[in-house]
């Protein structure tokens, strides 16, 4: 149900006939309204969020699967591990971000997207393409970035609590408070899932997990200044895989994935306002992550150690905006139990310095133009230019132009090491790799229609081209052994994203349809990238009463996919059913029937080969947990 262009309300007269929602946007770092900026923003507001939270209270894989251009790729048969494809690039394309910090790269991005639940979440943020200026490597395909929310006053607590079908349950809490010049934030969760096998094969489709979250930040204020601090904590035990192993019957052999970790991130952030207008911005944060994974006969762990160093300025005047700044980042692995010479170990520093201003010629014309030079300890420098022209003949009509460079370092941990466990891949070589860089385009066109009878229909059209040179890839050098190479000579993806809005009084239509061409070019053949829908379209149906009552049907199409031995995959449809009851500002109860058509991919064949001890699993391109019914309550004190 994404909202990615303004939202409108209906009003009595036609001057007043639709008032545009405000919405602040801080991924950009300009002061702008939403409607302004040059570079193209996806936002999914609160209200959205709310929704979406119904569906899965505990992770955010539903908040970003049913937005367009955006597929949330399960990895893992049966531990549930997803990566964000964006616009059909890989996962390790996408950087993940909180408040605009790097908390879920390197080794500590597996189980990312299955470990934020999204209760204390105001806003979430998406730009596609290449926009490295601000961030650094690693958003060649985009970035998501999780703006949390802040302290109120009067303060609040928030309370979910949510139950589902195959054995899971939430418990999430959010309290806020502000007195004076002091507030505070705490969100805590609890989510665990029994181990669940619709297709009665005799493994996990969702794995029996249990894990534990908090988050306390506190805020201060002063007359010039502003100063936050917090941190997180996530503690999470999670196995999958043959269900009588997992229901305690250790005496057969089994196969089996445990994986234990323990994450522990800070935040850190400090803002001085002169009286010139300019804004000066310190702000810092490390992780720490640990874990453990284990099958039969083996086992792989490790400790990674990141932090995010950032100091920028910001000025402003009638016609630009712009921000000035350097940053650091480090990321250091250290594997658990192996001999030195085959460790995985890796230590690497990036420093950057970065620019970017946002002009406004005139009421037409608007150019967002960065420029990033990014120097790392094992690959070099790169100069990363980016450029976004705004042109809005009318307050109906808005056309962006944009692209730019990227780069991503190579790593070992995407999901193409998860899928073997890490188990016989050889360490990085920095002497044979080269960085991935790339070049990305995209033309934007939205147009908004006012209907009689107080309707609205909103349009979104987007034409993007991302080309990747010398993309990584995992290559089996013998039965037992693993490496990373580079022998393509390129991959790209070309496609079309469309996305309608309709709303009428109290019903609203949202329409999404993707279709994303992602193909790797070698020296003498062009493949279709595996695991990628060429087409996705989306359609939510909703009833709302304000305050009261909302009903929603959806129904999401997924086409054809190339599988990995190059064999193609059916397509098939998903479809939804949510509702809520609020009966106050402080109570309402929610039920969701998720995937009620039971679309499971184990009803279209096996979902491995070989024997139950030592299990070769498919390729993952359908869902494997079926058809989920949860519901719960949600309660404001």
């Amino acid at each position: 149900m994404l909202i990615n262009i303004p939202i409108y309300v209906s009003a009595q007269n036609e001057e007043e006939l639709h008032e545009i929602e405000e919405i602040t946007v801080i991924s950009t770092r300009n002061r702008r309204s939403f409607e302004q900026q040059p570079t193209r923003i996806e936002v999914l507001a609160g209200e959205e969020i709310n929704e979406k939270a119904n569906m899965k209270p505990g992770d955010i894989r539903m908040l970003l699967n049913e937005m367009t251009g955006i597929h949330v790729q399960q990895t893992s048969a049966t531990s549930f591990n997803s990566n964000i494809r964006i616009q059909g690039l890989s996962g390790k394309y996408t950087q993940l971000l909180r408040d605009g910090m790097p908390l879920y790269g390197g080794f500590s991005s597996g189980l990312g997207l299955l470990q934020i639940a999204p209760l204390d979440i105001q806003q979430v943020e998406i730009i596609k393409g290449a926009n490295s200026t601000l961030y650094g490597g690693g958003a060649i395909a985009g970035l998501v970035n999780l703006i949390t929310k802040k302290p109120e006053t009067p303060g609040k607590t928030s309370l979910l609590f949510n139950a589902t079908s195959s054995g899971g349950l939430d418990v999430s809490s959010f309290y806020s408070a502000k007195l004076n010049n002091k507030g505070a934030t705490v969100f805590t969760s609890f989510n665990r899932s029994d181990a669940y096998d619709p297709a009665n094969n005799g493994f996990s489709a969702i794995p029996e997990f249990e894990r534990w979250t908090l988050n306390p930040r506190f805020f201060f204020e002063r007359q010039n200044s502003e100063f936050n601090i917090g941190f997180n904590a996530i503690k999470e035990d999670r196995i999958g895989g043959d269900m009588n192993y997992i229901d305690g019957n250790r005496q057969n052999p089994a196969y089996y994935e445990k994986i234990e970790t323990e994450r522990f991130s800070t935040q850190f952030e400090y803002i001085l306002r002169a009286q010139s207008g300019k804004k000066f911005v310190l702000r810092n944060s490390f992780n720490h992550y640990q874990q453990d994974l284990g099958i039969p006969n083996y086992s792989f762990g490790g400790e990674q150690l990141s932090s995010f160093s950032e100091a920028h300025l910001l000025g402003s005047s009638d016609i630009i905006d712009w921000v000035i700044g350097i940053n650091l980042w480090t990321e250091s692995f250290e594997q658990d139990r192996i001999q030195a010479s085959l460790a995985l170990n890796s230590d690497t520093q990036t420093y950057g310095t970065f620019a970017q201003g946002t002009f406004f010629l005139d009421d037409l014309w608007s150019i967002e133009s960065g420029l990033r030079i990014d120097s790392t300890s094992d690959y070099g420098s790169f100069l990363l230019p980016r450029l976004s022209v705004l042109y809005a003949p009318n307050e109906l009509t808005s056309i962006r132009i944009g692209g730019g460079l990227g780069y991503k370092e190579p790593t070992l941990f995407d999901h193409q090491a998860e899928s073997i466990h890490y188990q016989g891949l050889l360490p990085i070589d920095i002497n044979q790799l080269e960085a991935e860089e790339s070049a990305g385009f995209n033309i934007d066109f939205n147009q908004r229609f006012i209907l009689q009878n107080d309707a609205a229909l909103n349009l979104n059209l987007l034409l993007f081209s991302t080309k990747v040179n010398n993309p990584l890839r995992l290559l089996k050098l013998s039965k037992d052994r693993f490496a990373f190479s580079q022998p393509d000579d390129y991959m790209d993806t070309q496609g079309v994203e469309l996305g309608l809005v309709w709303r009428w009084k109290d019903f609203k239509y949202f329409f999404g349809y993707t279709h994303a061409r992602v193909e790797e070019h070698t020296a003498t053949n062009i493949l279709t990238s595996p695991l990628m829908p060429k087409t996705r379209v989306n359609n939510v149906f909703v009833y709302e009463r304000e305050n009261d009552f909302r009903v929603g049907l959806e129904a999401y199409y997924y086409g054809h996919q190339r599988l990995t031995d190059g064999s193609k995959a059916r397509d098939f449809w998903i479809l939804g059913l949510m509702m809520e009851k609020i009966f106050n500002e402080d109570l309402s109860v929610f039920l969701n029937f998720e995937n009620f058509s039971d679309t499971r991919q184990t009803r279209f064949g096996s979902i491995y080969t070989g024997s139950r001890i030592n299990p070769v699993f498919s390729d993952i391109y359908a869902p494997l947990d079926g058809f989920v019914i949860n519901g719960g309550i949600k309660l404001k004190l």
